[in-house]
């Protein structure tokens, strides 16, 4: 007689024999949100659906449309993007294909191979990607021994991997083949290569973009724009990245063990400081009054303000900073989200007619008093903070709608010099698994919250999806209308973030919501060795978050 299993679905308890696969148990269920299941939620433990159930447990399926299910789908594309291009070009041409940076719906890959990248090739890779889907190959999982795992990448001359692997601390490890392809990827995989059906492949420059649905349309590719200003900035930071010769977290962590840790922080916050020395160069020469600055969530907006406003002042200009945040409307009149919560993070939750009033006679030459939010009260307080513009001074007015011009609709463009400021990584954990800009923000943001307001890990991590909606209505439409991107990014950073991250990590629990993605960062963070935080110079944009920063942040 079988075994029996009692399975807790969506409230109801069926029963089922021991052995029985998740995806076979979840085709008999339909997906409600547009996507497709792609993972298991097993008393709240993600799953791989390949796996099988073998004792009570509750259940709940994940889509392509959740953030899990998004980054499953998308770690399955690279698989079947790299079994594609290394089939069609031959491992023998090939020295190395990085995937390095996410623009919009589309990520980057940068291949270094002996063909030229075209768009018949790209077509080429497109046709071999849609034969495994219509094959429906299974992404088969084994696990083996860490040494083992050295010695295969060396063999396929995946060395980023081979120097990750040496760092290791774990004794095993999982490795992924597609029909005899084999590889390593960070996170969970698909079942198999048939629900992976909606992707494009196209050629940029000498690099190609792999295109993916996003999580709100999850069967669906939209029409594609490079976003040009971003995607030379990434490509820039790349660039310094290899020069430095710190493009992966192996490749750091022999960095750190070779003692040249301090002079690359020293190096990494020159550069810096150069970059926004030449901003304030480009601001000086343009003769405009009114700096912009804008930028999603923890990407070091405050520190990078004083720092500009320093420079300035070597320019001879008088910089006044202006927080958009202080026009924001009396509590009670904030607008409510879908959720019926207030949106401080919605344009209609800034009295932008008192902000261009006053940013209008100021620009006039005019006396104005300047507000201070009192974020105790919710309520507007001016408190004798008059401000008259000479001749030399400067406005630099930071807030999320910064280049909205939308907030700022009353004063004239040609007085308005734009900035967009992020934390745009350009370390990978190796060549075909990069770091996402929004794990490193949510990491300082982690950090900051729990020293500067007390609040816990779970409490960040369950705001963060709200914050990342904001992100997506109100900055990212805007990046491009900027002036000048400044990316905040440092690369030795997530080593010393790690000893700060990992105890408010630990701190959520494994019965609460939150704890799965806390569990994902925690092995993230395994793969760096951390490095104390006393080489962080006093003005890092680093400081903002762990503390210690020579600024008022």
């Amino acid at each position: 007689m079988e075994d029996i299993v009692k399975v807790e679905i969506d409230g109801i308890i069926k029963e089922y024999p021991k052995g029985k696969s998740f995806l076979e148990i979840s085709r008999e269920y339909t997906p409600k949100d547009g996507g497709d299941f792609i993972l298991a939620l097993v008393n709240n433990k993600l799953r791989e659906l390949t796996k099988k159930v073998e004792k009570d447990c509750k259940i709940r399926f994940v889509t392509t449309s959740e953030d899990a299910g998004h980054k499953t789908y998308t770690r399955g594309m690279i698989l079947v993007f790299m079994k594609a291009i290394y089939s069609i070009v031959g491992r023998e041409n090939i020295t190395k294909v990085s995937v390095e940076y996410s623009l919009k719906e589309g990520i980057y890959c940068q291949p270094n191979m002996k063909v030229p990248v075209t768009k018949e090739l790209t077509d080429k890779i497109k046709a071999k990607m849609q034969e495994y889907v219509t094959k429906d190959l299974t992404f088969a999982k084994k696990t083996i021994g860490t040494d083992d795992a050295i010695e295969l990448f060396k063999s396929y001359g995946m060395y980023d991997k081979e120097k990750l692997f040496r760092y290791r601390r774990v004794s095993k490890t999982n490795i992924y083949s597609l029909e005899g392809f084999e590889d390593y990827y960070y996170g969970y995989m698909p079942p198999s290569t048939g629900m992976l059906a909606w992707f494009d492949v196209i050629p940029k420059e000498d690099g190609i973009v792999l295109l993916l649905p996003d999580g709100k349309t999850p069967k669906e590719i939209k029409p594609f724009e490079v976003p040009e200003k971003l995607y030379h900035t990434l490509k820039e930071s790349n660039i310094w990245a290899e020069t430095m010769e710190i493009d992966t977290v192996g490749a750091l962590n022999e960095a750190i063990v070779a003692g040249r840790m301090n002079e690359l922080i020293l190096t990494q916050e020159m550069f810096q400081e150069m970059k926004i020395g030449e901003i304030a160069a480009m601001i000086k020469e343009s003769g405009k009054k009114l700096v912009m600055i804008a930028g999603p969530s923890s990407s070091g907006k405050t520190t990078f303000s004083h720092r500009l406003s320093i420079q300035l002042k070597t320019h001879g200009l008088t910089p006044h900073p202006i927080g958009v945040d202080n026009y924001f409307v009396e509590r009670d009149l904030t607008p409510l989200d879908e959720y019926g919560k207030p949106n401080f993070e919605a344009l209609e939750a800034i009295d932008t007619e008192s902000f261009n009033r006053d940013m209008t006679a100021l620009l006039a030459g005019k006396t104005v008093e300047l507000p201070v939010f009192n974020f105790v009260t919710g309520h507007r307080e001016y408190k004798g903070d008059f401000l008259t513009l000479g001749p030399n001074d400067i406005l630099v007015i930071e807030g999320i709608h910064g280049l909205n011009d939308k907030l700022s609709y009353s004063l004239p463009k040609e007085s308005k010099f734009k900035i967009y400021i992020s934390a745009l990584t350009a370390l990978n954990i190796d060549e075909h698994n990069r770091i996402p800009t929004t794990d490193l923000r949510l990491l300082r943001r982690l950090v900051r919250d729990a020293r500067t307001r007390g609040a816990d890990g779970a409490k960040t991590i369950g705001m963060w999806p709200s914050v990342r909606r904001g992100e997506e209505e109100n900055i990212f439409p805007y990046q491009e209308e900027a002036d000048v991107m400044f990316n905040s990014a440092l690369i030795y950073e997530l080593s010393i973030l790690k000893s700060y991250a990992e105890p408010v990590l630990f701190g959520v629990r494994r019965d609460q919501e939150e704890y799965i993605e806390a569990k994902r960062m925690l092995k993230f963070l395994d793969y760096f060795l951390g490095v104390n935080s006393d080489v962080v110079p006093k003005h890092s944009i680093l400081k903002e978050f762990i503390g210690g920063s020579c600024f008022n942040v």
